[in-house]
């Protein structure tokens, strides 16, 4: 579930291992750039954080986190 939090979208992602993890980013790296909507993220071995706010807006969360965060839940 994403939780929203201080004007940004966060969710954490765990995964069997780091090989699964790094698919998922890369998955999420192309529905990123389709929407040219990019989000901040951390991978450490088997788990991913995102976190999604529009920077243009002024760093607050809009319609197009809300889509990105559904086509990354789509991804899993």
């Amino acid at each position: 579930m994403w939780t929203h939090k201080n004007n940004q979208l966060h969710k954490k992602f765990e995964f069997e291992n780091f090989s699964e993890a790094f698919a998922f980013m890369t998955r999420v790296a192309l529905e990123a750039e389709k929407l040219n909507h990019h989000p901040l993220w951390t991978n450490v071995y088997n788990q991913v954080d995102i976190w999604l706010n529009t920077h243009d807006a002024g760093d607050i969360v809009t319609d197009k986190d809300h889509k990105l965060a559904k086509k990354i839940d789509a991804l899993l």
